[in-house]
This record gives C-alpha cells, sequence and structure tokens, in this order.
C-alpha cells in the first residue's frame, strides 16, 4: 500500500516523503485506516515492523484536519521505558515537520529544568505527550496537568509495561481521561492479563496480529562495525572481494544512492543506479540491463527492496541501516531465492548501532560483527546500548554553522530536552527528539 492512497494531509505527507517512506509496512497497512476511521485497535506487533508511524500517521492527520483545543492535551502515547518514549518522539518530529503539531516526550532520569520544562507543557497545553507511567504521575499527583480533552490514547508495548508491574499506574492515568475517546493498545504478545486490560480499556476494538517474517537460513548475514568515512572505503573492499555477478547495495536515501554509484562508477565499477527520481522508462531498461548481467551492481533505495523478482542475487549490502526490522528483511531477502544461497552484510556506523541492535532481536539473531580491513584503520567498539550524542547536536551548541531553524526554534543544552518554534506559541513542540535538519531529505 502506498501512502498517498490514505488521503493524508498535503504538510503530513511532506514529512513522510522527508523521512524517506513511500510503501507501507504490513501493521501499517492494516491498521492506519481503521485508525482513520476511529475504531479502537488491539494490534499484535513488535518493535520494529513499523507501529510507531503506524499510529502516530493517523494521530497527526486528525489533530491537522479536525478542530480541538490547542490548549489541552489531544493525544497521550503511554510507553515503558524512556528510550522508546525519546525514539517516538524523534519519529513525530521528522513526519510532524512540515505541521504545527506540538510533541512531548516525558521521561524520568533529567534533572530539575527537564521536570520544569515539562511541567509548562501539560500544564499550558500540549497536542501530543509520549510518557512513561511513573513520571506522569508525578505530574498529575501536582494536580496541573489538562487531561480533560484526551481523545487518543495509545498503549504502546503494553505487555512489557504488565511484566514491569505498571498496570496500576496505568490505570489510574487512564482515571484522568474522559469516557469518549479512540484507544490503540500494541503488545508483542497477547497473554491473558493483556486481554483482561483490553476488555476493561477499549470498545469493539478490531483484532490484528501481525507476525514479522524471519531472513531465510540460507543468507550468511554479517554486520561491519565502522566509522560513517570507513563505509564508502570498505564498500569497495567487499566488492574486490570476489568476482561477483549480481549485487545490490541498498542506500536509504536517494541522494546517497547517486553518491555512492557515481564514486562506484569512478572507481570502474560495473554499476547503475534505480530510484524515484528516475522516469518508468529508465527504470526498466536499468532493471533490464541487470537481469541481462550487463550490469554487475545495483544501487538501490528501497523502492526496490519489495517485489523485485530477479534471481541469482549473490551478494545484498546495506549502505546504512534500514529504517526498522521489516526493511531489513525485505532488503536482505533479495538474495538466496529460489532454495539458494547468498550473503548480507551492513555497514553500522556508530550512530546506527542502536537501531541495528533493534533489528538484531526482532529477527531474534545476533548477526556476526566481521573485522575490517586493518588499512582502514581501527573501528568502534560495538556497543549499541551505549548512548551517543548525534554531531553537532550536543550540549547546546549551535547546529549547521551556527544557524537556527525557521521559525524561531533553538536546542535547549543539557537536559536532553528540544524545543521547536514556530508553531504559533503554542507551547514546546517535539521536546525530547533531535532536530529535523534544515533541509528536507530526500525521499525513495
Amino acid at each position: 500500500m502506498q501512502f498517498t492512497s490514505l488521503g493524508l494531509d498535503e504538510r503530513l505527507m511532506d514529512g513522510i516523503s522527508s523521512m524517506g517512506y513511500e510503501t507501507a509496512t504490513p501493521v501499517q497497512a492494516q491498521v492506519m485506516q481503521p485508525i482513520l476511521d476511529g475504531r479502537d485497535i488491539i494490534a499484535s506487533a513488535q518493535t520494529g515492523t513499523g507501529k510507531t508511524a503506524a499510529f502516530l500517521l493517523p494521530i497527526i492527520h486528525k489533530l491537522l484536519t479536525i478542530p480541538h483545543d490547542a490548549h489541552q492535551i489531544n493525544a497521550l502515547i503511554i510507553v515503558p521505558t524512556r528510550e522508546l518514549a525519546i525514539q517516538i518522539a524523534e519519529t513525530m518530529e521528522g513526519l510532524g515537520y512540515f505541521t504545527d503539531v506540538s510533541c512531548i516526550a516525558v521521561y524520568g532520569g533529567g534533572d530539575g529544568s527537564s521536570f520544569v520544562t515539562e511541567k509548562k507543557a501539560l500544564s499550558s497545553g500540549v497536542d501530543m505527550v509520549v510518557c512513561t507511567p511513573g513520571r506522569m504521575i508525578s505530574h498529575l499527583n501536582m494536580g496541573y496537568v489538562k487531561m480533560s480533552d484526551v481523545r487518543y490514547l495509545v498503549l504502546d508495548e503494553a505487555d512489557r509495561m504488565l511484566d514491569m508491574g505498571f498496570h496500576d499506574d496505568i490505570m489510574k492515568i487512564i482515571g484522568y481521561l474522559p469516557k469518549q475517546r479512540q484507544n490503540l493498545l500494541f503488545s508483542a504478545t497477547m497473554p491473558p492479563r493483556m486481554r483482561d486490560l483490553a476488555r476493561k480499556l477499549l470498545h469493539n476494538p478490531l483484532e490484528i496480529s501481525i507476525a514479522i517474517s524471519r531472513p531465510p537460513e540460507a543468507i550468511v548475514q554479517k554486520a561491519f562495525v565502522v566509522y560513517e568515512p570507513q563505509k564508502m572505503p570498505l564498500i569497495k573492499f567487499l566488492l574486490q572481494e570476489k568476482d561477483y555477478t549480481r549485487v545490490i547495495v541498498f542506500c536509504s536515501k536517494k541522494q546517497a544512492v547517486k553518491q555512492l554509484a557515481a564514486a562506484l562508477k569512478k572507481a570502474r565499477f560495473s554499476v547503475e543506479e534505480i530510484h524515484s527520481d528516475l522516469d518508468q522508462t529508465t527504470r526498466e531498461q536499468v532493471l533490464q540491463d541487470y537481469r541481462n548481467r550487463r550490469t554487475k551492481i545495483l544501487v538501490a533505495t528501497d523502492v526496490l527492496s519489495r517485489g523485485i523478482d530477479i534471481e541469482d542475487i549473490e551478494l545484498v549490502i546495506n549502505y546504512d541501516v534500514p529504517h526498522d526490522g521489516e526493511d531489513y528483511v525485505h532488503r536482505i531477502g533479495r538474495t538466496a531465492r529460489a532454495a539458494g544461497t547468498g550473503s548480507a552484510y551492513t555497514l553500522v556506523s556508530e550512530m546506527e548501532q542502536r537501531n541495528f541492535a533493534r533489528i538484531e532481536e526482532l529477527i531474534d539473531k545476533t548477526v556476526e560483527k566481521a573485522p575490517i580491513p586493518e588499512d582502514l584503520g581501527p573501528a568502534p567498539e560495538y556497543a549499541p546500548q551505549q548512548r551517543r550524542s548525534k554531531p553537532g547536536f550536543g550540549g547546546g551548541g549551535q547546529r549547521n554553522g551556527g544557524g537556527s531553524r525557521q521559525g524561531g526554534g533553538h536546542r535547549q543544552g543539557g537536559n536532553g530536552q528540544h524545543r521547536s518554534g514556530g508553531n504559533g506559541g503554542r507551547g514546546p513542540r517535539n521536546h525530547g527528539a533531535p532536530p529535523h535538519p534544515h533541509k528536507k531529505p530526500d525521499s525513495n
């Protein structure tokens, strides 16, 4: 399913395009239209299946198209951990970048100033709140949180919250909400107590179960942990290791496809590129040359990861870590087809380690970490649990050569909070998420 078929607000479609999304994952295809129609949902879906966008997109669309009180909290997303709260806020920052929908991540572990920032948003009103139960209870006990107009409630990784002993906290928070609201419950598993919780909260829910496919065992998976500048020389080394007849290299952005294809052509590899900037005739010719072995290496965006039917692809290389587990499975599934064998290599930079670890958890496999050639220099340690700051986003320093985001947005250093302006004074926008780049990223 294409996102264009949903009739989403144009500003939201701009955000979808900028994030590089084009085709919906199975969970997105199954839940977004029912959410847009106002149905309560109980969905069995693991992290990495694209479920975050599956509930964010319809909620953002409704906030954009249905009148609501900007001085109230309109959507509440409850999650088990601060890491997931930050992750959802980051996704919201990207998808909602071209809208005025405001969002704050509310979680423990920060300093006093973060609590003050949260209090201001929760008392003055914010469109969307992503919170951990304990931290929200702390704010509710102070008496200033505006919950009377919440229209959308999401419980994400609900089974994990129950395992962590948050049942009573969840029920206490829900006690502050209006009875008339839309409820969305996502859980990786559906034990009896999960169904008990669903019976208490949901009204005539649509039940959806999404099981992610696993990569075939015939695929030899390896990951190369590198610094970002090491990716280009490494991929040239990997392509020279063997006289491959068919290779696909995936990049998440078409600009990266263009740059990589140009560099490989300069190094005299037999390579062509394919992405959405090419017209249909050119795309078909590129694929035909690849099928007929006139081209050995294809550099592509995810537009090619689903549906391509070409046998005997020996090697798939992920030049960057895919957005989620579904994309990873579809990318590497282009090799080892028709009972054959094949290899799948993923280049993992420092900033991509946590995302790759989530993919490993999703596919229930620890991917071998292969060494890189000594002449490329030392490689970083694989430590995905270690928190890393994005280059240019640390400690309150300015980014992009000191420029600030249009609309008066700025970054507050030191407490993990992020403020974005340009929303008409409606309160903090997307706290807890790193800023979206100035320039709209390329889509597929």
